[in-house]
């Protein structure tokens, strides 16, 4: 080849690589730009080795409340052998069937390895045990407070994390409806606000309503329904979606949450909605998630993201087993993740959401789901999906 044409040839290659270098920074910078303007959320990846096995045999029964403490340690409530089938709890029969299994105690602590730490529950003096068990949260204090949801509950359980009991509020079969201020029927959840020293009792599958008590002497201060309103327990049949939004909850009311803004958000389940009140009980706005889920409904608890602000609510959705994570002061809906199933990052019957000081969440699942999962958080990331599946670790096989 002619030197000159040779010398030529190496010029223009040299250029076109030139461009395409310069092309590709260009679009790498266009894609980083453009990423960092996204809109921005939470990422989570599935603990498939979180808790670890649990000893003597034991078996969780429906898994219905989980909460932390202070130390970052996770409790959770359960069914224990109520919802426990006979194969289920061989050990248990008369005569045994096997070595396995039995139900667990139905309140335990496990610490941040995974590692049960205490266990106890059940029938004991002085107080009367809730027949179905619902709900845990362990106050400011370090109080375990539990509720329940049998036919004939109408009581909120005040213990120590040792399982000492402190205090009963209300009492078996002794609610009048929505509107009496001396007991409850069926609670779902409790939630303690350290500023004002009081508890908010989402009250719950027999009631329609909000009820705040003063959490050290247990004296009922006030209480409403769905926007506000006096509640009011006539039947309102099945939901419609396609319906005008009804003006009182519908059962369950299932959480009760109060926000760093002071502001309370409650789980209006089978309505799938999210309500937003004052402390006082003035409506503020509402956001319908999935308004299309019947049955059980959508909106089955709720957690705020960790930062100072609580940008994210998160919500669990048992119903379509998934959790969506939402802007908490818009509650505009940014993304989801899970899908139905029993493997790890799966879902069935998403019920209570807790988060520990790190961001990482905590799910228990009822029905057959029977346990509780953790989801590792991973920072904030661009929201590339509307629902990002299973989120399983990255690097592994999925």
């Amino acid at each position: 080849m002619n030197p000159t044409r040779r010398f030529l040839g190496g010029i223009a290659l040299m250029t076109l690589l030139a461009g395409l270098a310069i092309g590709q920074s260009l679009l790498e910078k266009t894609a980083a730009a453009q990423s960092k303007s996204a809109v921005q959320a939470p990422r989570f990846e599935v603990d498939p080795m979180w808790p670890k096995p649990l000893p003597n045999h034991w078996l969780l029964g429906s898994t219905i409340g989980v909460s932390l403490d202070a130390q970052d340690h996770v409790w959770i409530i359960h069914r224990s052998s109520a919802t426990l089938n006979n194969n289920e709890r061989g050990a248990e029969l008369d005569p045994p069937t096997g070595e396995c299994c039995k139900g667990a105690p139905p309140v335990l602590e496990f610490d941040q390895a995974g590692n049960l730490l205490r266990h106890w529950g059940g029938p004991g003096q002085g107080f009367e045990w809730p027949s179905s068990n619902h709900g845990i949260t362990i106050d400011y204090k370090g109080n375990v407070w539990i509720g329940g949801n049998g036919a004939d509950d109408g009581q909120v359980l005040k213990f120590t994390q040792d399982g000492k009991f402190i205090k009963q509020v209300g009492m078996e079969w002794g609610n009048a409806g929505s509107n009496d201020t001396f007991a409850f029927r069926q609670v779902a959840k409790i939630f303690v606000d350290k500023t004002a020293n009081e508890a908010y009792i989402a009250d719950g599958y027999g009631n329609h309503r909000v009820a705040v008590i003063d959490a050290d002497t247990g004296v009922f201060k006030r209480y409403w329904g769905a926007y506000g309103n006096k509640p009011d327990d006539t039947n309102l049949g099945r939901y419609n979606p396609d319906a005008p939004l009804a003006q009182q909850f519908r059962n369950p009311v299932h959480c009760a949450e109060v926000s760093v803004d002071r502001l309370v958000y409650v789980c209006d389940r089978v309505n799938d909605r999210i309500q937003v009140f004052t402390t006082e009980g003035k409506f503020v706005k509402e956001q319908q998630i999935a308004k299309r889920s019947l049955a059980d409904g959508s909106v089955w608890d709720i957690a705020f993201s960790r930062d100072p602000q609580q940008r994210f609510l998160y919500l669990a959705d048992g119903r379509n087993q998934k959790v969506y994570i939402i802007e908490r002061q818009s509650l505009q809906l940014l993304t989801s993740f899970g899908d139905g199933g029993r493997q790890p990052g799966e879902f069935f019957g998403a019920h209570s959401i807790a988060t520990d000081s790190k961001g990482n969440i905590y799910i228990t699942e009822t029905y057959e789901g029977k346990r509780v999962q953790r989801f590792n958080y991973k920072g904030l990331g661009p929201v590339t999906k509307e629902n990002q599946g299973v989120v399983w670790p990255r690097g592994s096989s999925n």
